[in-house]
């Protein structure tokens, strides 16, 4: 009979956490210009979203948003690479985000495995010019709604990060103004269903989005969760992240 070794792995997976939890909990600097905030609600205690505002020269401010694929331990260990990859790319090439996402992808072909991949939305915006640069990997479209009630939609084009050796992604601008609310979130927000099933969709988080545009980024983060606790009586089925930024 062979002899068998129990290993307490609970430390372990608590440090994970923490360091996880360190990397989207941080305190938020003061940005000429804008206010912004975010949350992450994870479905487990890994999991597989981010987000990141990191400041950059002349004020200006990057704000990015990803969603790994799978769930827990797996998706957490590749959102690390993906928050990691980002934070080192803009260091050196944060004004760029087409740039940006080109590192980090090669960095997640180069080391993660071949069935696992991630998508990322990056923009800089410029407080000078009221301009944000953009580029997106696969990234679920993000929202912009303007200070008339009207939506603008950041599409996300490019290839998800970590699928191609070298993939390309594009660059594009938006002019904002003051009173415009930029909406990012993961997929774990509008495939939420409610008890018979019916997911949430982009027009659930549209609606409760605009009801609160001339709010706080916060309270706007704050109203949307609370309108999709509602819908979905709390009951998750993946993670679930929002992030806002809107125009002084």
């Amino acid at each position: 009979m062979s002899d068998s070794i129990i290993v307490d792995v609970s430390q372990d997976w608590e440090t994970a956490c923490d360091v996880q939890q360190g990397f989207m909990h941080f305190a938020v600097p003061v940005a000429e210009g804008i206010s912004y905030s975010a949350r992450c609600r994870q479905l487990r205690a890994l999991g597989g979203d981010c987000y990141d505002f990191i400041p950059l020269a002349h004020n200006r401010r990057a704000f990015a948003i990803g969603d790994a694929s799978g769930k827990s331990l797996p998706a957490a260990l590749m959102i690390a690479n993906v928050q990691s990859s980002l934070r080192t790319a803009a260091l050196f090439a944060g004004e760029y985000p087409g740039a940006v996402l080109g590192a980090v992808n090669r960095q997640l072909h180069t080391s993660s495995l071949a069935d696992r991949f991630a998508t990322l939305f990056y923009g800089v915006y410029d407080p000078s010019t009221r301009l944000l640069r953009y580029a997106s990997a696969g990234h679920c479209c993000l929202m912009v709604i303007r200070r008339d009630g009207s939506l603008t939609w950041l599409d996300g084009t490019g290839f998800p990060l970590g699928l191609f050796t070298e993939s390309i992604y594009e660059e594009s601008t938006l002019r904002l103004c003051p009173g415009d609310t930029v909406i990012a979130y993961t997929d774990g927000v509008i495939e939420a269903t409610n008890p018979l099933g019916v997911e949430w969709g982009v027009d659930g988080i549209k609606k409760a989005a605009v009801e609160n545009k001339a709010r706080r980024a916060e309270e706007v983060v704050d109203a949307i969760f609370e309108s999709l606790d509602q819908y979905s009586q709390g009951q998750l089925t993946d993670d679930a992240t929002v992030a806002v930024m809107h125009i002084l």
